[in-house]
């Protein structure tokens, strides 16, 4: 047993047992190294990384190679997902020296932290042009022993080329109408109209883009906008990248046409598009739309959600195939006569036709990953559903992926917003109140009594790391959207008390520009800072988004000033690359619609009446519109100050830009505000 005994993090605790002589993240690992005067090997990697997987069992759990690993190096091991600021800053190095980057990542540093040589996955032995970990290892410690010199050169240069790398924010301004039409027609060239999504294999789900778009054509009616919307999601929720048993998406596809996945389940993932389908129904009635998002819920609910209410972060793409061989999506595939030996032999064919499975396969080994190929054809629902639910039961006998259960308090926000929302639309109040039992372990686990965030927990026990920029934005994103839907305004306050740590401690005050880590946070070799989205919206856009909503509810002149001053860059980044900004652009579409504020007033929160209009307002489409809802006399939101009923009936008030309409007491009326442009 390692250093890594006792952590929080499930991936570290996966290397506890390797005979390397793994520390965390940590002073104490730099100190040893300088004592003893070796580099240091920093491996990072995360639960759900197939790649991470195979690397520990052919060289991590390999006596040879952890020998010469502590007799030469200090070895640490980090959780990306738990220390997002330490993979940032040295995957930022790697792919500036080598032009591309992943998981496992792989860097020698010298006793300082700098890093020397780079690289992600190494095999046992050379291959495909690769040399082998252990000849690497040799290369790393002869070049230490041998020519420290030029080693302290590169890594010196590396620190300083790092250090120039500043992100120029003076005076840019929001994007306007000339920016995001410019960013549409950017991402119209980049569009796959033939499959759906953008660019070509591999071929990540566009969560944040689909955002953009949808609000996009909420304000301007550009039909093109929502085309692209609406058949990426169809073909997205076809195809095997969707769980056509089980619900949820899996992390991407390897391939263009959304068929074979990468088969991890993230959180992120699931509650990021579980809120795209809630906005698409919202928008088009969708009956697939209505379902997906339905069905994600519910996989949330079920295989992610833990016991203290939170939600874990992934389940592994690997399982057991049934002979004791961990095996990528065995958990998923079928041939078949599997299909046949649970279902029988006509509901069996059925079956294959219904989901693409043939003889062939469209995975490895025959296998095939269900699918809904048929683009025509008639087929009975009820034996659908029957052939679908015993299917799911006959898989859930198999050996289940591994779950990583720790609770990230960004992705835990993400989920908040999409389940609060999801369960409103839908009246599925279960889906509310798990939304209100994760918000309730954030609160009373991850946020100290100075309204600091940590940044994971586990089993209730609260991770030692500090929170970062998209925790304090995407946690606040989530209590608004909580407060919207539940009208307890105590989740605005505690949205406030988030963001006024956005200004105080991850703003430059002099740009507007925001940091991923905190102005007192651990010191790494250069300060992260990234706008650009990656699987999660960038905690920057997050951040503007959150400060733009709570300004809208409370008027705070200095949160929407924050808001405007940080999507300065999105004016800057959108028009040459809006796939990679898509938070931001959704967040430039509710600016310039104002956003609109909706306050809701009724005799009693329970009055049907009041639930009537309520629910109008949570469905209206105009982008990032900020509901308020109580009776007259509340003080739970600043929107209903001296809003009043319109004799003695419920009454809803919609603003903008310091301008509102007159009350309406009709839900006919109030959507017809709310749909105007």
């Amino acid at each position: 047993m390692n250093r890594l005994a006792g952590v929080t993090s499930p991936y570290l605790l996966q290397h506890a047992d390797n005979p390397v002589d793994w520390w965390p993240w940590g002073p104490e690992a730099f100190e040893e190294a300088k004592r003893r005067d070796v580099p240091v090997l920093l491996s990072v990697g995360y639960s759900a990384c197939h790649w991470c997987h195979v690397m520990a069992h052919e060289s991590f759990e390999d006596q040879a190679t952890a020998d010469y690993l502590n007799e030469h190096f200090v070895s640490v091991k980090v959780d990306r997902e738990e220390r997002p600021d330490v993979d940032a800053v040295y995957m930022e190095a790697v792919q500036a020296a080598t032009g591309q980057g992943g998981w496992p990542m792989t860097v020698f540093l010298t006793p300082d932290a700098e890093p020397f040589y780079f690289g992600t996955y190494f095999p046992p032995a050379p291959r495909h042009g690769m040399p082998s970990f252990r000849q690497v290892l040799e290369g790393v410690e002869q070049a230490w022993s041998t020519r420290r010199d030029e080693v302290g050169e590169v890594a010196g240069k590396i620190v300083r080329d790092l250090a120039q790398r500043e992100i120029g924010h003076q005076g840019a301004r929001p994007p306007g109408e000339q920016e995001l039409a410019q960013a549409l027609l950017g991402l119209t060239r980049e569009y796959d109209p033939q499959r759906g999504g953008f660019g070509g294999a591999p071929k990540f789900p566009p969560s944040m883009v689909l955002e953009f778009l949808l609000r996009h054509h909420a304000r301007t009616g550009a039909e093109g906008a929502l085309q692209m919307a609406r058949d990426t999601c169809e073909r997205m929720a076809r195809g095997g990248l969707y769980d056509q048993l089980g619900g949820g998406f899996a992390r991407y596809s390897v391939d263009r046409d959304w068929v074979v996945p990468h088969f991890e389940k993230m959180l992120y993932d699931n509650a990021l598009l579980c809120r795209v389908y809630a906005h698409l129904w919202r928008a088009t009635g969708s009956d697939l739309a209505r379902r997906v998002a339905l069905e994600t819920a519910d996989f949330l609910m079920r295989e992610l959600r833990t016991p203290e209410g939170g939600f874990a972060s992934a389940l592994d793409a690997d399982s057991d195939d049934g002979t004791g061989r961990s095996v990528e999506g065995a958990y998923y595939v079928w041939r078949p006569e599997q299909l046949t030996a649970v279902l029988g032999e006509d509901d069996g064919r059925l079956a294959a036709r219904y989901f693409g499975v043939t003889d062939e396969g469209t995975f490895e080994h025959g296998q095939s990953v269900l699918q809904l190929p048929q683009s025509d054809g008639v087929f009975d629902a009820q034996r659908i559903e029957s052939v679908r639910s015993r299917l799911l039961a006959a898989r859930a006998g198999r050996p289940a992926p591994g779950r990583d259960d720790k609770v990230v308090a960004a992705w835990n926000g993400l989920a908040i917003a999409a389940l609060a929302e999801t369960g409103a639309y839908f009246d599925r109040p279960d889906l509310v109140e798990a939304a209100l039992g994760a918000a309730d372990l954030l609160v009373r686990v991850h946020l100290d009594e100075h309204a600091r965030l940590a940044r994971t927990s586990r089993d209730g026990r609260v991770g030692p790391n500090a929170g970062v920029l998209e925790d304090y934005a995407d946690v606040a994103e989530g209590f608004l959207a909580l407060a919207s839907v539940t009208g307890e305004g105590v989740w605005l306050d505690f949205a406030g008390l988030l963001l006024d740590q956005v200004l105080t401690r991850f703003a430059d005050p002099e740009t507007g520009a925001l940091f991923d880590t905190a102005s007192d946070a651990e010191q790494l070799i250069r300060r992260p800072q990234d706008p650009t989205d990656n699987a999660t919206p960038s905690g920057w856009s997050a951040a503007a988004a959150a400060l733009l909503g709570y300004a809208a509810h409370t008027g705070s002149a200095s949160h929407r000033t924050a808001a405007e001053r940080a999507l300065g860059i999105v004016g800057a980044l959108g028009p040459r690359v809006p796939r990679f900004v898509g938070w931001g652009l959704a967040a430039a579409e509710a600016l310039l619609d104002g956003p609109r504020e909706v306050a809701v007033v009724g005799p009693a929160k329970d009055d049907e009446r009041t639930a009537a209009l309520h629910r109008t307002a949570l469905l209206g489409n105009a982008p990032g519109a900020v509901v308020a809802y109580g009776t007259p006399d509340g003080e739970e939101f600043p929107l209903l100050a001296d809003r009043a009923l319109v004799d003695g009936a419920p009454t809803a008030y919609v603003c903008r830009n310091f301008v509102c309409d007159l009350p309406v007491t009709d839900p006919a009326a109030l959507k017809a505000r709310l749909d105007a442009r």
